[in-house]
Protein backbone atom coordinates (compact mmCIF):
# COMPACT_ATOMS: atom_id res chain seq x y z
CA UNK A 1 0.00 0.00 0.00
CA UNK A 2 1.40 3.71 -0.54
CA UNK A 3 1.91 5.80 2.05
CA UNK A 4 1.11 9.66 1.31
CA UNK A 5 1.54 12.27 4.23
CA UNK A 6 -2.01 13.90 4.57
CA UNK A 7 -1.16 17.61 3.47
CA UNK A 8 -2.96 20.46 2.32
CA UNK A 9 -1.69 22.44 -1.22
CA UNK A 10 -0.88 25.05 0.79
CA UNK A 11 -3.18 27.23 -1.45
CA UNK A 12 -1.92 25.61 -4.69
CA UNK A 13 0.33 27.83 -6.49
CA UNK A 14 1.78 29.34 -3.45
CA UNK A 15 3.56 25.49 -2.19
CA UNK A 16 4.44 25.04 -6.33
CA UNK A 17 6.16 28.20 -5.24
CA UNK A 18 8.13 27.51 -1.90
CA UNK A 19 9.34 24.40 -3.74
CA UNK A 20 10.55 25.98 -7.07
CA UNK A 21 12.71 28.46 -4.88
CA UNK A 22 14.75 25.62 -3.87
CA UNK A 23 16.05 25.36 -7.72
CA UNK A 24 16.57 29.06 -7.36
CA UNK A 25 18.75 28.55 -3.64
CA UNK A 26 20.65 25.49 -5.20
CA UNK A 27 22.26 27.61 -7.92
CA UNK A 28 22.68 30.34 -5.89
CA UNK A 29 25.21 27.79 -3.59
CA UNK A 30 26.04 25.79 -6.44
CA UNK A 31 24.64 22.44 -4.76
CA UNK A 32 23.72 19.73 -6.67
CA UNK A 33 20.04 18.55 -6.71
CA UNK A 34 21.04 14.84 -6.84
CA UNK A 35 23.02 15.06 -3.71
CA UNK A 36 19.86 16.34 -2.18
CA UNK A 37 17.88 13.54 -3.68
CA UNK A 38 20.86 10.74 -2.20
CA UNK A 39 20.48 12.32 1.05
CA UNK A 40 16.67 11.86 1.09
CA UNK A 41 16.88 8.35 -0.17
CA UNK A 42 19.27 7.16 2.09
CA UNK A 43 16.94 8.76 5.04
CA UNK A 44 14.15 6.75 3.94
CA UNK A 45 16.27 3.34 3.91
CA UNK A 46 17.68 4.47 7.18
CA UNK A 47 14.26 4.61 8.63
CA UNK A 48 12.83 1.34 6.56
CA UNK A 49 15.70 -0.89 8.30
CA UNK A 50 14.57 -0.40 11.78
CA UNK A 51 11.07 -0.58 10.95
CA UNK A 52 10.96 -4.35 11.46
CA UNK A 53 11.83 -4.00 15.26
CA UNK A 54 10.28 -0.82 16.02
CA UNK A 55 6.40 -0.09 14.55
CA UNK A 56 6.88 3.37 15.80
CA UNK A 57 9.46 3.77 12.23
CA UNK A 58 6.95 1.91 10.39
CA UNK A 59 4.99 3.79 7.51
CA UNK A 60 1.76 3.39 9.92
CA UNK A 61 3.28 4.69 12.64
CA UNK A 62 4.63 7.65 10.65
CA UNK A 63 1.21 8.16 9.61
CA UNK A 64 -0.62 8.60 13.16
CA UNK A 65 1.96 10.93 14.33
CA UNK A 66 1.62 13.40 11.95
CA UNK A 67 -2.10 13.17 12.42
CA UNK A 68 -1.58 13.59 16.01
CA UNK A 69 0.95 16.24 15.16
CA UNK A 70 -1.64 17.97 12.53
CA UNK A 71 -4.45 17.73 15.43
CA UNK A 72 -1.85 20.29 18.16
CA UNK A 73 -0.12 22.69 15.13
CA UNK A 74 -4.45 23.61 14.23
CA UNK A 75 -5.75 24.00 17.69
CA UNK A 76 -4.35 27.13 18.45
CA UNK A 77 -1.85 29.61 17.86
CA UNK A 78 1.74 28.76 17.57
CA UNK A 79 5.39 30.88 18.20
CA UNK A 80 8.04 29.18 15.63
CA UNK A 81 11.55 29.82 17.93
CA UNK A 82 14.24 30.58 15.07
CA UNK A 83 17.70 30.60 16.13
CA UNK A 84 18.05 33.77 17.87
CA UNK A 85 15.43 33.10 20.13
CA UNK A 86 15.40 34.49 24.07
CA UNK A 87 13.76 33.48 27.35
CA UNK A 88 11.73 36.33 26.90
CA UNK A 89 10.42 35.09 23.59
CA UNK A 90 9.38 31.47 24.94
CA UNK A 91 7.41 33.77 28.01
CA UNK A 92 5.58 36.05 25.17
CA UNK A 93 4.50 32.39 23.62
CA UNK A 94 3.33 30.91 26.89
CA UNK A 95 1.51 33.93 28.18
CA UNK A 96 -0.05 34.40 24.65
CA UNK A 97 -1.33 30.61 24.89
CA UNK A 98 0.67 29.56 22.31
CA UNK A 99 2.27 26.12 21.28
CA UNK A 100 5.73 26.27 20.24
CA UNK A 101 7.45 24.67 17.19
CA UNK A 102 11.16 25.01 17.63
CA UNK A 103 14.04 25.44 14.82
CA UNK A 104 16.76 23.04 15.42
CA UNK A 105 18.88 24.09 17.89
CA UNK A 106 16.31 26.74 19.18
CA UNK A 107 14.58 24.07 21.44
CA UNK A 108 17.73 25.31 24.23
CA UNK A 109 16.11 28.05 24.94
CA UNK A 110 13.10 25.94 26.80
CA UNK A 111 15.51 25.74 29.05
CA UNK A 112 15.96 29.39 29.86
CA UNK A 113 12.71 29.76 30.65
CA UNK A 114 11.24 30.94 33.45
CA UNK A 115 8.97 28.00 33.49
CA UNK A 116 10.75 25.54 31.60
CA UNK A 117 8.05 22.63 32.43
CA UNK A 118 5.68 25.31 30.98
CA UNK A 119 7.43 25.32 28.09
CA UNK A 120 8.56 21.93 26.90
CA UNK A 121 4.61 20.88 27.59
CA UNK A 122 3.63 23.89 24.69
CA UNK A 123 6.26 21.48 22.44
CA UNK A 124 4.78 20.79 19.33
CA UNK A 125 7.92 19.48 17.63
CA UNK A 126 11.21 20.39 16.69
CA UNK A 127 12.01 21.11 13.15
CA UNK A 128 15.53 19.90 12.45
CA UNK A 129 18.68 18.85 10.14
CA UNK A 130 20.46 17.85 13.13
CA UNK A 131 22.87 20.48 13.06
CA UNK A 132 22.21 22.23 16.27
CA UNK A 133 23.55 21.16 19.82
CA UNK A 134 22.97 17.42 20.05
CA UNK A 135 22.50 17.91 23.87
CA UNK A 136 19.38 19.92 23.61
CA UNK A 137 17.83 17.86 21.07
CA UNK A 138 18.43 14.63 23.24
CA UNK A 139 16.90 16.34 25.81
CA UNK A 140 13.66 16.69 23.52
CA UNK A 141 14.11 13.22 21.79
CA UNK A 142 13.62 12.27 25.46
CA UNK A 143 10.61 13.78 26.16
CA UNK A 144 8.82 12.14 23.14
CA UNK A 145 8.12 15.24 21.22
CA UNK A 146 7.83 14.41 17.88
CA UNK A 147 10.99 15.61 15.02
CA UNK A 148 10.44 16.27 11.97
CA UNK A 149 13.86 15.61 10.10
CA UNK A 150 14.99 17.09 6.95
CA UNK A 151 17.48 15.45 4.90
CA UNK A 152 19.99 17.50 2.16
CA UNK A 153 22.63 17.10 0.59
CA UNK A 154 25.33 17.71 2.51
CA UNK A 155 23.85 16.38 6.64
CA UNK A 156 23.87 12.81 6.54
CA UNK A 157 26.30 12.86 9.26
CA UNK A 158 23.93 14.57 11.25
CA UNK A 159 21.09 12.98 10.40
CA UNK A 160 22.99 9.47 10.81
CA UNK A 161 23.96 10.78 14.64
CA UNK A 162 20.90 12.13 15.55
CA UNK A 163 19.03 9.18 13.88
CA UNK A 164 20.73 6.74 15.88
CA UNK A 165 19.33 9.00 19.12
CA UNK A 166 16.05 9.18 17.99
CA UNK A 167 15.58 5.38 17.39
CA UNK A 168 17.40 5.05 20.93
CA UNK A 169 14.39 6.85 22.55
CA UNK A 170 11.46 5.85 20.45
CA UNK A 171 10.61 9.73 19.46
CA UNK A 172 8.15 9.87 16.99
CA UNK A 173 9.29 11.14 13.58
CA UNK A 174 8.45 12.82 10.29
CA UNK A 175 10.60 12.80 7.00
CA UNK A 176 11.17 16.05 4.58
CA UNK A 177 13.19 16.61 1.83
CA UNK A 178 13.65 19.29 -0.90
CA UNK A 179 13.70 17.92 -3.81
CA UNK A 180 10.67 18.22 -6.70
CA UNK A 181 10.68 14.59 -6.60
CA UNK A 182 7.75 12.52 -4.78
CA UNK A 183 8.85 10.49 -2.20
CA UNK A 184 7.53 7.49 -0.73
CA UNK A 185 6.90 8.53 3.35
CA UNK A 186 8.65 11.85 2.92
CA UNK A 187 7.21 15.14 2.16
CA UNK A 188 8.36 18.69 0.92
CA UNK A 189 6.66 21.78 2.69
CA UNK A 190 9.02 24.03 0.70
CA UNK A 191 11.32 25.90 2.33
CA UNK A 192 15.43 25.92 3.02
CA UNK A 193 16.81 26.42 6.71
CA UNK A 194 14.88 24.88 9.34
CA UNK A 195 12.94 28.55 10.51
CA UNK A 196 11.84 28.74 7.15
CA UNK A 197 10.90 25.20 6.77
CA UNK A 198 9.35 25.25 9.87
CA UNK A 199 6.94 27.52 9.09
CA UNK A 200 6.42 25.76 5.65
CA UNK A 201 5.63 22.69 7.06
CA UNK A 202 2.81 24.35 9.47
CA UNK A 203 0.86 25.58 6.08
CA UNK A 204 1.35 22.34 4.83
CA UNK A 205 -0.44 20.94 7.87
CA UNK A 206 -3.61 23.23 7.54
CA UNK A 207 -2.40 25.87 9.80
CA UNK A 208 -3.34 29.44 8.39
CA UNK A 209 -0.83 32.13 8.51
CA UNK A 210 -2.37 34.35 10.34
CA UNK A 211 -1.93 32.04 13.70
CA UNK A 212 1.92 31.97 13.32
CA UNK A 213 4.19 34.27 15.20
CA UNK A 214 8.09 34.47 14.53
CA UNK A 215 9.94 34.60 17.32
CA UNK A 216 13.93 35.30 17.43
CA UNK A 217 14.06 35.48 13.32
CA UNK A 218 16.90 37.70 12.47
CA UNK A 219 18.91 38.41 8.78
CA UNK A 220 20.86 40.85 10.91
CA UNK A 221 23.72 38.33 12.50
CA UNK A 222 23.59 34.90 12.94
CA UNK A 223 21.84 33.61 16.27
CA UNK A 224 23.15 31.78 19.43
CA UNK A 225 21.53 28.70 18.89
CA UNK A 226 23.12 28.09 15.00
CA UNK A 227 24.74 25.10 14.74
CA UNK A 228 28.55 25.16 13.69
CA UNK A 229 28.21 27.22 10.37
CA UNK A 230 30.49 29.48 7.41
CA UNK A 231 29.36 32.75 8.92
CA UNK A 232 29.46 34.50 5.60
CA UNK A 233 27.66 31.50 3.67
CA UNK A 234 25.52 31.54 7.12
CA UNK A 235 24.18 34.98 6.22
CA UNK A 236 23.61 34.60 2.33
CA UNK A 237 21.21 31.55 3.88
CA UNK A 238 19.39 34.00 6.21
CA UNK A 239 18.77 36.29 3.05
CA UNK A 240 17.20 33.34 1.04
CA UNK A 241 14.96 32.67 4.90
CA UNK A 242 13.57 35.74 4.29
CA UNK A 243 12.84 35.47 0.67
CA UNK A 244 11.23 32.60 1.54
CA UNK A 245 8.89 34.06 4.53
CA UNK A 246 7.76 36.53 2.25
CA UNK A 247 6.41 33.77 0.15
CA UNK A 248 4.83 32.55 2.48
CA UNK A 249 3.36 35.86 4.02
CA UNK A 250 4.28 35.19 7.33
CA UNK A 251 6.09 38.05 8.49
CA UNK A 252 9.27 38.04 10.96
Amino acid sequence: MRFSIPRRDVTGTLGSILVQIQDDIRGDFGWQLQHDLDSAKDLMWYCESKSKTNLLWSKDGRQRTLLQLQEGLISGPLTVLGAAAEPSDVRDAIVGGQRIIAADGAVGVLNESEYPGIAWDALLCVVSDGDGDMADLTMAAERGVPFVLHAHGDNIQQWIKLLDVLFLHGTPLILTHQTPVELEGMCNPGGFTDGDRAVCFALSQNVERVQIKLRGFQTESIGRWTGQTNPERKMRKLEWMKRVLDITGVRM
